[in-house]
């Protein structure tokens, strides 16, 4: 290949991952044309995306764009996922795919997981929180804390405000008579 084409390929390759920080490498060998085409459209109808790539092209990108997957992802045919609305959804439809028959049980592995550009095993990023779950949590746990601050201001106050008002309701005693 020339060098021209080969730098056609990395800028095309650039360009369609370009802000990809979520992405599953994936082994293949040996799967049949109508399988793979099956999977492809599975994950397409989840908006994930699936491209083999040649593993020197993709390394050149990658050193330009300060992503490391990782030595394990450049060993072997290489077949990048991304796409979906997080690394678990990633994770999950991968799987999910992978599992859904026995023609892949041998012939295709997880290489390397990239989530958020770190390198993670592929079972933690099943379970990792996505964007929406992290923001509930950290809202709910804010909650949380607030309401027992307010609580707490409010606690005296309260306690305070019924004591006069039970003082407020109580019938005057008739004062003593004269002797």
């Amino acid at each position: 290949m020339s060098k021209q084409i080969k730098q056609l390929q990395m800028d095309v390759l650039a360009k369609t991952l370009d802000g990809v920080r979520d992405m599953v490498f994936l082994s293949a060998t040996k799967i049949d044309a109508i399988t793979e085409n099956k999977v492809r459209l599975d994950l397409r109808k989840k908006n994930i995306y699936l491209m083999m790539v040649k593993n020197s092209l993709l390394r050149r990108v990658f050193a330009e764009s300060k992503l490391d997957p990782g030595e394990a992802a450049w060993v072997g045919s290489t077949v990048v996922a991304w796409g979906g609305d997080s690394i678990k959804d990633l994770s999950k439809s991968v799987h999910a795919a992978l599992v859904k028959g026995d023609k892949f049980k041998d012939k295709v592995k997880v290489k390397a997981t990239l989530a958020e550009g770190q390198i993670v095993p592929f079972e933690k990023a099943m379970t990792m929180p996505t964007r929406l779950e992290a923001i509930g949590e950290i809202v709910a746990a804010l909650m949380g804390l607030a309401s027992s601050i307010a609580s707490a201001l409010t606690a005296g106050a309260s306690q305070v405000a019924s004591q006069i008002q039970s003082i407020a309701e109580k019938k005057p005693e008739e004062a003593p008579a004269a002797a």
